[in-house]
């Protein structure tokens, strides 16, 4: 690193350097605001949904309803009980051009629950899909 030096009339020289550590400390300390306030600004639902083997999704713009460990319901992030779910299966299909309808259930789920939704989705015209993670692949 180069230093500079300035000369004075009085005959003083001064050495000229920049003191980076505040800048070094304010740096990290953003850091650390960052990597702690990322996790909670990722939204979503967690739903475990089961392995299966399964290819990719053909459609992005469709309707999703998820069911998590609970039986909580919920049409496109929005939760809603049973009776709200079949009161407004129809019209949330109206918004959407496809007519399929992506089923995220947790794995842990009671069939009746999901029986329940996936009736109801086909009673409103929708063509369910079953979201599964892939399976893992063994090797020979």
């Amino acid at each position: 690193m180069k230093r500079r030096f300035s000369q004075r009339g009085d005959g003083i020289t001064e050495a000229a350097e920049i003191s980076v550590t505040s800048l070094v400390d304010v740096a990290f300390t953003l850091l650390i605001i960052f990597m702690i306030t990322a996790p909670i600004l990722q939204g979503g639902l967690e739903i475990d949904v089961p392995e299966a083997v399964s290819g990719p999704l053909s459609s992005s713009d469709a309707l999703v309803v998820a069911i998590d460990a609970d039986g909580q319901i919920y049409l496109d992030d929005t939760p809603v009980t049973y009776e709200e779910f079949t009161a407004s299966i129809e019209l949330a299909l109206e918004r959407f051009d496809s007519k399929s309808v992506y089923l995220q259930a947790d794995g842990e789920i009671a069939w009746r629950v999901g029986i329940r939704v996936l009736g109801r989705i086909s009673e409103a015209g929708g063509i369910p899909n079953i979201v599964t993670e892939p399976e893992p692949r063994t090797r020979p």
